[in-house]
C-alpha cells in the first residue's frame, strides 16, 4: 500500500461528503462462509453468514479502506455510510495474489486530461476549460483527452498542458481556492499570449498546419506553455500593472528549433527531442525572461549557473 495516496482520498470523502462516490471494495474470506437465499423468485439475492473466526483480506481497495478510517477520526458521522463489497472464497495466497494481478491487469487509468475535463469541482479545473471555450484557438486546437500530441495531431495543445500553465501561473495546485482578481488575470493573460504568438495565429489564420509549427518550434509543445506559466507567475507579482507589454514582446523572438543556440539544452537536448521536466521547463522560462528584459530571480541565476559549469548552454 502506498501510504502517500492516503491523504489526497481521505480529503476527498471530508469535502465532498454527500456526494463522494467509490467502487466495490473487493476481498478474500479465510472462513466458512453459507449462503441463503431470501427469495424463490430472485436466487441471487439473499443473506451472506461468515463465520466470526474469519479473516479478510482485501484484494482491490486497500487505499480506499484506509482513507475511510482517516476520514471516520475526524467525521465519526460517516459511521453510518456503506460501500458495496464483493467477496471470494480465500483460496491461499498464490489464489489471493492471481485474483489481484487479474484484477489490475485491464484497468485502464484515464488520462489526466480526462481527470480535468470531467472534473466539476476543482476551480482550476473549470477556469481552464472556460478558457478553452472562450478562446477561438484553444478551442479549436486543444486535445481534450490526451496528455501528449502525436506529430500528425491536427491539434497545438493537450488541455493538460493548458491546465499545468495555469497552475504555475497562479502558483497553486489542485483544489485550491482562486480568488476573482486571479481569475480575471488568468483569463487576460491567455487573450494577450494567443494574440502575441505570431506562429499560433498563422495556424488559426490556416497559413501553417499544427504538424509542421511543432516539427519546427518550440511554441507547439508543452515546455514551452509552462514555463511562460512561470513567467507569467512572475509578472502578476512584481508587474501587476504592465504586464501585458512584457507577454507582448514575445511575438519578437525566435522560437524555432534550427535556433539551437537558444533552446537547445533548454527546451530539447542533443537528439532533438523535446524534453519537459521541471529543469528544461524552468531554463526555458530562463530564457524566456531574459529575451523580454526580465531580471532572473536568485535561485533562477543558480540554476543557470549550475548548468553552465557542466556544459555551457548553447555550444
Amino acid at each position: 500500500m502506498n501510504k502517500s495516496r492516503i491523504p489526497d482520498i481521505t480529503n476527498y470523502i471530508l469535502e465532498n461528503p454527500t456526494d463522494y462516490i467509490f467502487s466495490s471494495l473487493t476481498a478474500s474470506v479465510d472462513g466458512e462462509m453459507i449462503f441463503q437465499e431470501n427469495s424463490n423468485e430472485f436466487k441471487d439475492i439473499g443473506y451472506l453468514t461468515i463465520s466470526l473466526d474469519s479473516k479478510f483480506l482485501i484484494n482491490d481497495g486497500q487505499h480506499r479502506r484506509a482513507a475511510i478510517e482517516d476520514a471516520l477520526k475526524i467525521a465519526p458521522e460517516l459511521g453510518d455510510e456503506t460501500i458495496s463489497v464483493v467477496f471470494f472464497q480465500d483460496l491461499g495466497l498464490i489464489r489471493s495474489q492471481q485474483m489481484f494481478s487479474d484484477l489490475n491487469r485491464h484497468a485502464v487509468n484515464t488520462t489526466s486530461s480526462i481527470g480535468i475535463l470531467y472534473d466539476h469541482r476543482d476551480q482550476l479545473s473549470l477556469i481552464t476549460k472556460s478558457l478553452i471555450a472562450d478562446i477561438p484557438l484553444l478551442e479549436r486546437y486543444t486535445d481534450r483527452e490526451r496528455v501528449s500530441l502525436s506529430k500528425n495531431s491536427p491539434k497545438l495543445f493537450a488541455l493538460n498542458h493548458i491546465f499545468n500553465t495555469n497552475c504555475r501561473l497562479l502558483g497553486k495546485g489542485k483544489g485550491q481556492m482562486i480568488s476573482e482578481q486571479e481569475k480575471e488575470f488568468v483569463n487576460h493573460f491567455w487573450l494577450v499570449l494567443c494574440e502575441s504568438i505570431t506562429e499560433w495565429e498563422d495556424v488559426l489564420n490556416k497559413k501553417v498546419t499544427p504538424r509542421d509549427l511543432r516539427s519546427n518550434s518550440v511554441i507547439a509543445h508543452g515546455v514551452f506553455l509552462e514555463a511562460v506559466g512561470i513567467v507569467g507567475h512572475y509578472l502578476y507579482f512584481h508587474h501587476t500593472d504592465e504586464w501585458q507589454g512584457f507577454i507582448k514582446k514575445l511575438k519578437h523572438v525566435d522560437w524555432n528549433r534550427d535556433n539551437k543556440k537558444d533552446w537547445l539544452g533548454r527546451a530539447y537536448g542533443q537528439t532533438g527531442r523535446i524534453n519537459k521536466t521541471n529543469e528544461t521547463i524552468q531554463l526555458t522560462a530562463n530564457l524566456i525572461k531574459l529575451k523580454i528584459g526580465l531580471p532572473l530571480t536568485e535561485q533562477e541565476q543558480k540554476i543557470e549557473n549550475k548548468i553552465k559549469e557542466v556544459s555551457p548552454l548553447g555550444t
